[in-house]
Formats: structure tokens, C-alpha cells, sequence
């Protein structure tokens, strides 16, 4: 989905304002104080729910969201996941047409006729039940139909099967990158365009920026970033990240959803994280020396957009 700047702006101040109206959840920690406090948050467009392939920077697993706007789908459809026959978002044809009848008979019932008397009396019900069947059977035929045909193409124009998709044949600042068999295909200025970003986030992290924030993730991940940076003040700390080093990275998946590219990377980086008293300027919280990371981060480039961060989940 393409949204306008002005359109993106207030998204972002909605977004902002809602995260810091919710009661905080998740506290930062002293040994995880960097940009997004060590919790897996985002989204990843359709795979929110599916975990990215494992790869040799990252061997182990990602940890699934702690904090993220998406929501589960059915399956292979993309729909919510609905609660029974009648119980689904907005009603739908089956979930109007008991509205109506129940509407029927309790207006009967109202006014005297007894509860069916609206709709034709105890035979019009059963009429009513028959005809409702027929029509969910047809429904549920022309679904069947329509998902069969479905079926040959994928669900997203140029979308890619789950599964590993990067080989380390060699080093771009730090990214080892191959053959891929995702239709989408990760080229080298993209690797630089990840590693690029994930110094310049810290940075804006540790300047407190959330304008410049805004300008390289989500609207999504602005909240919690901006929650985040809230927390801090609250505590009167700031954290300050610097020196920060790719050390090596690879692409776990990569992927179109319409006109929307994602890329999910592992990265494993060195960096230098304190908090500091905000007043005194005094070390409160981590150390002076280097220390190493290893996450996974989900870039997502709509069509004639830059890349920007989207998700950023914890390994085990």
C-alpha cells in the first residue's frame, strides 16, 4: 500500500501517539538498552507470523514479536481468522441475511405475532433454513472454485517460496551474498543500503531524533522506538550508541507483496552501548567496550521508495 507524504506524516503522529497512550509493557534492559531494547518488534507484511529461514550468520532461530500491529491470517488466504459461521468481520452475505431474519422475527415478536410471525409463521422458517443451506453450499462452491484456480499462480506477484536464500560466497561490507532463488533479487547497492541503515538508525537512536527516525523505518516502528526513547527520559537516562560494525550478514528471505519489496537479513555487529545519567552524564548502564549482536532485520522498499526497517527480531 502507497501512501502520500502528507497521508505517511499522519500516520506517523497517529502512530506515535498511540504507542505512548499505552501502558508500557516491556522495560529496557541494561544489557539490551540499543535501538529497540532487545524485542523482536515489526512487521513483516504477510510473514509477521512465519519465521525467516536460518543462515549461517544467524543459525539458530528468530524469536516471533513481542510487540507488533499485525495480526493473524487464515492460512493461504490473508484473511482474519473469523469465529464460526456467522461471526466474521462486517458480517458478510451469510452473517446479513441472519441479521435480517432474526430482525424479522423479533419484530413479530414485538408487536404480538409470536417470534416468527414476521417471516411467514413456523413453515417459513424451515423454508428459510433450506434456503439459507443452498445458499451457503453455492458459496462455499464457488470459493472451492475460485482457490483451485487459484492455485497455479502465486499469492503475490513475484513472491518467493519460504526458505533460505543466500549463499556467503564472498563479502560486500560485511554482507555475504550468492545465487538467490527468490524472484526478487537483493543486489549489492541493496547490502550497502542495509548496512547504511543500520548505522544510521543507532545514531538517531542515540540523538534521540525521531524525525530522522521517521525518515528510515516504519510508522510502526517509529512508536515503539519513540516509547522506547520515552521510557528513558522517564528514568532521566539516555543511551548512547556509537562505533557501530557490521561484522557479517546474509539474506534470510526476500520477497514482493504487491508493489512491496521485503527483505529480511541476519546481522551480526559490534557496538559500543551505554546509558548514561542525564544530568551528570554518568555511566548507569552498560560498558565502554565493544560488545557483539546478532538479530535479524526486515527492510521493506514500497515501489519508488527507499528501504526502511519494518521489523527487527531477537535471535536464539
Amino acid at each position: 500500500m502507497r501512501f502520500t507524504r502528507p497521508v505517511r506524516g499522519t500516520i506517523r503522529v497517529a502512530a506515535v501517539a498511540l504507542s505512548l497512550a499505552l501502558a508500557s509493557t516491556f522495560a529496557i534492559s541494561a544489557a539490551d538498552a540499543r535501538v529497540g531494547g532487545g524485542i523482536s518488534s515489526g512487521s513483516r507484511g504477510a510473514r509477521t507470523f512465519s519465521m525467516p529461514p536460518s543462515t549461517s550468520t544467524a543459525p539458530g532461530t528468530a524469536q516471533p514479536f513481542n510487540r507488533t500491529f499485525s495480526q493473524p491470517t487464515n492460512p493461504g488466504t490473508g484473511a482474519p481468522i473469523g469465529g464460526g459461521f456467522f461471526n466474521r468481520p462486517g458480517g458478510g452475505l451469510l452473517g446479513g441475511l441472519a441479521a435480517g431474519f432474526l430482525g424479522a422475527g423479533l419484530f413479530g415478536l414485538l408487536f404480538g405475532g409470536g417470534l416468527f410471525s414476521g417471516i411467514g409463521g413456523l413453515s417459513s422458517m424451515f423454508g428459510l433454513i433450506l434456503q439459507l443451506g443452498l445458499i451457503f453450499l453455492l458459496v462455499r462452491m464457488a470459493m472451492s472454485w475460485w482457490q483451485r484456480r487459484q492455485m497455479g499462480a502465486p499469492a503475490y506477484a513475484g513472491a518467493s517460496a519460504p526458505g533460505p536464500q543466500a549463499n556467503n560466497l564472498g563479502g560486500l561490507g560485511g554482507f555475504g551474498f550468492g545465487a538467490s532463488t527468490a524472484p526478487l533479487q537483493i543486489q549489492p547497492a541493496d547490502y550497502e543500503t542495509f548496512e547504511r541503515l543500520l548505522g544510521e538508525i543507532q545514531a538517531a537512536w542515540s540523538n534521540e531524533d525521531t524525525n530522522r527516525l521517521g525518515q528510515l523505518v516504519t510508522p510502526e516502528m517509529v512508536a515503539y522506538f519513540a516509547r522506547d526513547l520515552e521510557q528513558n527520559r522517564a528514568r532521566n537516562v539516555i543511551n548512547k550508541v556509537s562505533d557501530t560494525k557490521l561484522l557479517q550478514g546474509d539474506l534470510a528471505e526476500a520477497w514482493r507483496e504487491g508493489d512491496t519489496d521485503y527483505a529480511s537479513v541476519a546481522m551480526r555487529f559490534s557496538l559500543i552501548d551505554r546509558t548514561l545519567d542525564r544530568a551528570s552524564g554518568r555511566l548507569v548502564e552498560g560498558s565502554e567496550q565493544p560488545t557483539e549482536i546478532t538479530e535479524v532485520w526486515t527492510f521493506m522498499r514500497p515501489r519508488g521508495r527507499d528501504w526502511e526497517l519494518s521489523a527487527l527480531q531477537q535471535t536464539n
